[in-house]
């Protein structure tokens, strides 16, 4: 089985979606395998997000991400799970997004736009590691 991750952002934590993403996860087949809520430092967020670096909108990413809780979760599934999943939560701009995924449906805009979710099976390894040791 193939595992990534997602995150579900503080927009959607605040707005109590924790269980309505998970059951649409659920739902499609895939598994959850770690799951634990916490809290990032406006350093630590910069860490994870590194790869951003020099990018304009990495400031605002990061102190989005340490705002609030967030819940991150490993996902499994069979094959190339990154590539499902990313497909399965949508664009990363809402409003071009498909009908039916998770941030057409849930998110608010670009920036709280409600999961992330890696977007390479290296990356994956590289952002579990991050939140599950």
């Amino acid at each position: 089985m193939g595992r990534t991750l997602v995150i579900i952002k503080p927009d959607a934590v605040e707005r109590h979606l924790i269980g309505e993403i998970i059951k649409r996860f659920e739902t499609a087949g895939f598994i959850v395998d770690g799951i634990k809520m916490l809290r990032l430092r406006p350093e630590d967020a910069r860490r994870f997000y590194a790869v951003h670096e020099g990018k304009p909108f990495l400031n605002e990413l990061c102190e989005y991400m340490s705002s609030g809780p967030i819940v991150p979760m490993i996902i499994k599934s069979d094959g190339e799970t990154f590539a499902r999943v990313r497909k399965f939560i949508g664009a990363t701009d809402p409003a071009k997004a498909e009908p039916g995924t998770i941030r057409r449906d849930l998110a608010i805009n670009m920036t709280k736009n409600s999961v992330h979710a890696s977007d390479s099976s290296e990356n994956a390894e590289i952002e579990i590691k991050f939140f599950f040791g």
